[in-house]
């Protein structure tokens, strides 16, 4: 058999992680959940009852007391995941001004294509840089609107905090920041639109996103109209006006109640460890865990290049053993893609080969749901599966 290595066998360890749900997204359930929390769901409710519109509105109340956010910012629940906040966004505000489009990974890349070739603005920069670096954040003009990723998923590469963000910008800031919600201190004053979705941080389930929008997106929306159609589900305004009550729970589209429970149970269970803050210190702690094992172990390293930037949610690794780094990139894609499935024969852990459009390596979440334990108990796996596919 191809990983039956007798000379390895020795070196397996005896301990697994209890959870070996490490993958970057759809995320890991928090700690102790069971099908059991989903039996308060509003099932064969209309969402727009009063018991179903009381639900969306605990979720939305809820997102913004744990979420600290200020009073004049909006929180809608919008279809199709952070892909379809983030849509939403895309079409309804751009148009009026310039456009600056910031990517180092997958997404990035995608929010580019959509603005380039779907709505085919005129006046757009592309500030692109490579796998595992920033472009130059100083050199972006807040004149325009400024689209980018907190949180680069795919590439484990984030920007460092929002000081290279003006108070006095004139352009609106439109933030991917589906993996960083509920994980990292985010300077919301700086951000007009945000968008996520519950199965990152969270690890709730997919489908719905969440919108949320400061005054100054609001008044884009009030006093601009894109010259493109604007499909149902991508409709903020009526009339001329934000349509509040997509902020009060009247949802675009048809939710999934059974959905909308299983956030409300991690909204609670976010409560329960303390908050945002009893979140960010559960990723931190995950996180210098991986990377004190990353310092000390010659066969790999962080993809991002520069300490500061380095996600501690969405944690991406390159192979630097120069066995590997002399191979071609099929052939190193070959390798990870024996060491992922080893891993995953082994139950040890589940869905940590890097992004299809990523350079060849691996990908670890260190989010919240995710057990210290289970982190400390991967790390000795690696190292095996490694060697056992180097040697073997």
């Amino acid at each position: 058999m191809l990983y039956d290595n007798k000379k390895e066998e020795h070196l397996k360890p005896s301990v697994k992680p209890e959870n070996p749900r490490f993958s970057s997204g759809p995320c890991p359930k928090r700690p102790g959940w069971s099908p059991a929390v989903l039996d308060q769901a509003l099932l064969g409710r209309s969402h727009r009852s009063e018991a179903g519109k009381k639900k969306l509105a605990e979720a939305i109340d809820r997102t913004r007391d744990l979420l600290q956010l200020p009073e004049d910012y909006r929180v809608g629940i919008v279809p199709a995941s952070d892909t379809g906040a983030m849509e939403i966004a895309l079409w309804s505000l751009l148009g009026e001004r310039g456009v600056e489009m910031l990517a180092w990974e997958s997404f990035g890349l995608g929010w580019i294509n959509d603005v380039v070739h779907q709505l085919r603005l005129k006046t757009v920069t592309q500030r692109i840089a490579a796998y595992g670096e920033l472009p130059d954040l100083n050199e972006v003009n807040f004149d325009h609107d400024v689209i980018f990723t907190w949180n680069g998923t795919t590439s484990g590469v984030r920007v460092p905090n929002g000081d290279w963000i003006p108070d006095d910008r004139k352009g609106l800031t439109l933030c991917d920041a589906t993996s960083a919600v509920f994980a990292m201190e985010l300077p919301w004053r700086k951000l007009d639109v945000a968008t996520y979705s519950w199965q990152k941080v969270l690890g709730g389930e997919a489908a719905h996103g969440m919108l949320i929008l400061g005054p100054r997106a609001v008044e884009r929306l009030e006093s601009w109209t894109p010259p493109w159609p604007m499909p149902k589900l991508f409709r903020l305004t009526r009339e001329g006006k934000l349509n509040e009550n997509i902020f009060r729970g009247a949802t675009i589209n048809t939710p999934s109640m059974l959905c909308v429970e299983d956030y409300l149970d991690a909204l609670k269970w976010v409560q329960e460890m303390g908050g945002l803050s009893g979140l960010i210190n559960r990723v931190q702690r995950n996180f210098r865990v991986l990377e004190a094992w990353i310092e000390k172990t010659p066969w790999v390293d962080f993809l991002a290049v520069d300490a500061a930037s380095r996600s501690p949610t969405s944690v991406c690794l390159k192979v630097i053993d120069p066995w590997f780094t002399e191979k071609s990139l099929q052939q190193q894609a070959e390798i990870t893609k024996k060491i992922v499935t080893l891993l995953e024969r082994e139950e040890v852990a589940f869905d940590i080969g890097s992004y299809r459009d990523a350079p060849p390596g691996l990908r670890i979440w260190c989010g919240a749901t995710v057990e210290t334990p289970d982190i400390e108990a991967l790390l000795p796996w690696l190292d095996w599966a490694f060697s056992n596919v180097r040697e073997g």
